[in-house]
């Protein structure tokens, strides 16, 4: 006579996050408190996420509020074999950004930016002066509206018609920063002021019109290392070689 196999019980994912002792309220006020900048509910941003059913926020703590937000939030996350943890993060908001490659086509000239970026001074570049695409924060205005008036700041030029390239999260494991990517032909008439950046700002910046071959042979050799130049002048080397053109 058989026997008859014993039954492996099945595994019973565990139950959806509830509430639960890491859940801290905020203060009488504390959403409305402006900082030192004025901004209010700095630890709102991110509770009433609910894109990801196997994400849950639980918390938002304001670690840092100077000129940009250093968040920690802790959240529940339900893995694949059903199973929830906990786990907390920080993220750095800063707001979103634009940036732009200005190409002109007759002469086959770009034109760039050369600026000191303190980050990349003291993580061992060796002079923190970094050869860029002109960009910028979005601050209140639209993408468009923003890159616009960045090249006009920083690269003295009025920009036409612009080609929407692609939008990025350039550091997703700890920056909430998306940029949004443009591309657009200029010529010698489309330069109506020096540029160099807004002085009342502390900007100082060098304005490079430099040859596209050039350009890539910087990217080549690593006298260009910011990555959203770098991702827009390949952007543009493989564009011409698929339409000819950037349109």
């Amino acid at each position: 006579m058989s026997k008859t196999p014993p039954t492996t019980p099945t595994p019973t994912p565990s139950p959806g996050p509830g509430p639960g002792p890491l859940e801290r309220p905020p203060a009488p006020g504390e959403r409305d408190r402006p900082d030192g900048r004025g901004r209010t509910g700095l630890d709102a941003i991110g509770r009433d996420l609910d894109g990801n059913p196997d994400v849950v926020v639980r918390d938002v703590e304001v670690s840092s509020d100077g000129w940009h937000v250093l968040r920690r939030t802790t959240f529940d996350v339900r893995g694949r074999d059903g199973t929830w943890s906990t786990q907390q993060r920080e993220t750095y908001d800063r707001g979103n950004g634009a940036t732009i490659l200005l190409v002109d086509p007759a002469r086959d000239t770009v034109l760039l930016t050369r600026q000191f970026r303190f980050p990349a001074y003291v993580n061992g570049h060796a002079d923190g002066m970094l050869v860029e695409t002109a960009a910028g924060l979005l601050d209140e205005d639209d993408p468009e509206t923003a890159i616009r008036r960045e090249a006009s700041e920083e690269l003295g030029v009025e920009v036409g018609a612009l080609t929407h390239v692609f939008d990025a999260y350039m550091s997703p494991g700890s920056v909430t920063e998306r940029v949004h990517f443009y591309a657009a032909e200029y010529s010698p008439a489309d330069r109506t002021s020096a540029g160099g950046g807004v002085a009342d700002e502390g900007e100082e910046i060098e304005v490079l019109e430099l040859t596209f071959a050039e350009a890539l042979a910087m990217v080549d050799d690593g006298r260009i290392v910011d990555g959203k130049t770098i991702m827009l002048l390949q952007w543009a080397a493989l564009r011409r070689l698929t339409t000819g053109s950037l349109g």
